[in-house]
């Protein structure tokens, strides 16, 4: 077994002590946090450089599946557009450019409008993302938000597209989510707090007075704010959200100086979203609803003693969207674990669904711009099979399959892909999709990557992602654990893997592991694991209880120091999280996360190889948790396993913004996977 070099670096000791409810922590990282500190910056440097030191004997491999990668993007892809008024919506990229230019057509005219030129914008930027073009009612105004540091706080731009001419006014570090009122000079737009970066603020602007008001503060720290418009354009809504609980205001878009109303007062527990066709509104509420149903309203007699039912609750549905139009109903919902898309008239009558004939997939509502008509436009895929747009029409059910997402060195037809169901340890029945070569024979002879992430109700459907097949087709299986914490199975999933039934997230992982193995879908020492954010916290809690079953594990972007963070209200995830993972000011939830937090777990056991990335200025996982955890980690393994920091100092969040740089970010996790499966 090739030994692999262990004078890795080493971050100063300083012991920092913690106490609550009479446990004592010491954290001898702490100091890490100083993103200020040169010592800081430095030590982040060597971990790269002693990374790069690892993993240079597959230097090569790591740029052959860049290269693979690469070569299965179309370099001058485009969008099938969207219709919205007189106007086709796109957006296409040139060969060899890492960022797309968003164009209009007329539609009786070929010439085509450039609205925003990313490749042009982002030159001199590291990092570089944008909001897109919002377009006024009348089509001749267009807002766009740019971030050019990756903590995702944008400044809006204004652009007279009769002229072409960018106007003065600048509304900085703001959300990037506005929306437009009919008067074609007003905008709505939210802007986050500095420092806990949470949503908390609407403002009315108008481009022509350069009048800025606040006009809603969301002052509860459990709750973020967003404004919306519906597609029928007659309201606007603000949504302030918590984890467990939701309230909107809402506006006519036609009176855009009038006050916002409250549509129905919050109630602890009471979600709901409303959505509108002109006269009726459409709640879509778990009000006496575990998995949701949908109900109405008339202007005026919003409150919840007035709503009707229209779409009953079903138990085995879950109702997780509805877009509105002038005449139907279209719902997107899960059933059995899968996506599915259920089409009604707009009296909530004549249910059907479309059919599917895959095995495992995903569908749901595409990009629907205009409200008064027949088509639905909706996206169809799997992890086998690329994107397809499809428009369907919702009288005849006439189906037109307007584009499939062109991937290039790549056969479906050389892939399958299975769902089987693995009952975990307290008897439920957990899926999970899976994706390897057709030849695949169930022997125990593969290697195989599961990946998981299990929180805040998300779901991480079985879609298609081209690079994956750079390790499947290397042998691998590729499974995608639908573990409780999501919300794959209905809302009881999420409920069932959240605050004091958290553990059921981490025991559905092992279980699915364990599982897969004992069905021979791979061999026994040759399984990884890889999870981002949640998911890493997912994997840090996993490695602690089994460390045996992982013979490598990427941990991107990790949530690992649950208690500390969610004790320190200053830092973002912390007070809108407490009913995701408990308040650790109560003893109960602080005594429960101290039995799986990652960083405060670590103990003297053999650990697998581990690479953990993480950026710079992620905004929502800050950088000094995996570097803290990374040292903690070499302090207490007692195997030789190879622990890696890889820091992009540019960065945040999402990692590299451009569509090649965040495909060299893949090529290193997985050269590293190949490399760790090497050495066995």
């Amino acid at each position: 077994m090739h030994k692999y070099p262990q004078d890795f670096p080493k971050a100063a000791k300083n012991p920092h002590i913690m106490e609550k409810f009479g446990d004592r922590r010491t954290d001898n990282y702490f100091w890490l946090r100083d993103r200020e500190n040169p010592q800081v910056i430095d030590y982040l440097k060597q971990e790269n450089a002693y990374t790069e030191k690892v993993m240079a004997p597959v230097k090569d491999l790591q740029e052959q599946i860049f290269q693979e990668m690469k070569g299965r993007i179309k370099e001058d892809d485009s969008s099938y557009p969207a219709k919205m008024g007189p106007y086709m919506y796109s957006t296409r990229f040139e060969k060899g450019a890492q960022y797309p230019l968003f164009v209009r057509t007329k539609i009786d005219g070929d010439k085509e409008e450039i609205l925003l030129n990313e490749p042009e914008l982002s030159k001199g930027h590291t990092y570089y993302d944008t909001t897109g073009p919002r377009i006024s009612p009348n089509d001749m105004m267009m807002a766009y938000g740019e971030d050019t540091v990756g903590r995702r706080f944008y400044d809006i731009h204004f652009v007279d597209l009769k002229t072409g001419k960018k106007l003065p006014n600048v509304i900085e570090k703001a959300t990037g989510n506005l929306v437009w009122a009919d008067d074609n000079e007003t905008i709505f737009f939210a802007q986050q707090n500095p420092e806990t970066l949470r949503s908390e603020k609407i403002y009315r602007y108008n481009l022509k007075t350069q009048k800025k008001e606040l006009v809603y503060h969301e002052k509860d720290e459990t709750f973020s704010c967003y404004v919306l418009k519906s597609l029928s354009r007659k309201y606007i809504y603000i949504t302030s959200q918590a984890t467990l609980t939701s309230e909107v205001h809402y506006l006519p878009a036609n009176k855009p100086q009038d006050a916002f109303k409250v549509f129905a007062p919050r109630h602890r527990e009471l979600e709901y979203a409303v959505n509108d066709d002109g006269q009726t509104f459409y709640i879509t509420t778990n009000k006496d609803a575990k998995n949701y149903r949908v109900m109405t309203a008339k202007p005026g007699h919003t409150a919840v003693a007035d709503w009707k039912e229209l779409v009953a609750h079903r138990q085995d549905t879950y109702i997780s969207d509805i877009t509105v139009f002038k005449h139907h109903l279209v719902l997107d919902i899960r059933r059995n674990g899968l996506t599915e898309i259920e089409i009604r008239d707009i009296h909530g009558n004549n249910p059907f669904i479309i059919p599917f004939s895959d095995q495992s997939f995903m569908a749901g509502v595409g990009d629907n711009r205009e409200f008064d008509t027949e088509w639905l436009r909706y996206e169809y895929e799997s992890m086998r099979l690329p994107p397809s747009v499809y428009d369907f029409n919702l009288k005849s059910h006439e189906q037109i399959l307007r584009k499939t997402r062109e991937v290039p060195n790549f056969d479906p037809n050389k892939y399958r892909t299975e769902r089987v169901f693995i009952t975990a340890r307290d008897g439920v029945k957990v899926p999970v999709s899976l994706l390897m070569k057709k030849e695949f024979r169930a022997d125990s002879s593969a290697p195989m990557l599961v990946y998981g992430y299990g929180s805040y109700g998300a779901n991480m459907d079985p879609w298609f992602s081209s690079s994956f097949f750079s390790l499947v087709d290397r042998g691998f299986v590729f499974a995608k654990a639908h573990i409780r914490g999501g919300s794959e199975m209905g809302r009881e999933w999420y409920d069932t893997g959240r605050t004091k039934k958290k553990m059921n997230t981490f025991y559905d992982f092992i279980d699915v592991t364990e599982g897969l193995l004992k069905q021979r879908y791979a061999k026994k020492g040759h399984v990884y694991a890889m999870g981002g954010s949640a998911g890493g916290l997912l994997m840090g809690t996993v490695m602690n209880l089994r460390p045996d079953l992982y013979n490598g594990v990427v941990a991107q972007v990790p949530f690992v120091d649950v208690i500390t963070t969610m004790l320190d209200e200053s830092i973002p995830l912390t007070t809108g999280e407490y009913d995701e993972w408990g308040n650790p000011n109560e003893q109960e939830a602080y005594d429960y996360i101290r039995t799986y937090s990652p960083y405060d777990n670590v103990k003297d056991q053999k650990y697998p190889n581990v690479l953990v990335t993480t950026g710079l200025h992620d905004s929502q996982v800050q950088y000094w948790e995996p570097a803290k955890w990374v040292s903690k980690l070499r302090d207490h393994n007692k195997g030789d396993t190879v622990i890696l920091l890889k820091t992009d100092m540019e960065a945040g969040h999402g990692g590299a913004s451009g569509r090649f740089d965040a495909l060299k970010d893949t090529a290193v996790e997985f050269a590293f996977i190949l490399q760790m499966d090497d050495r066995k």
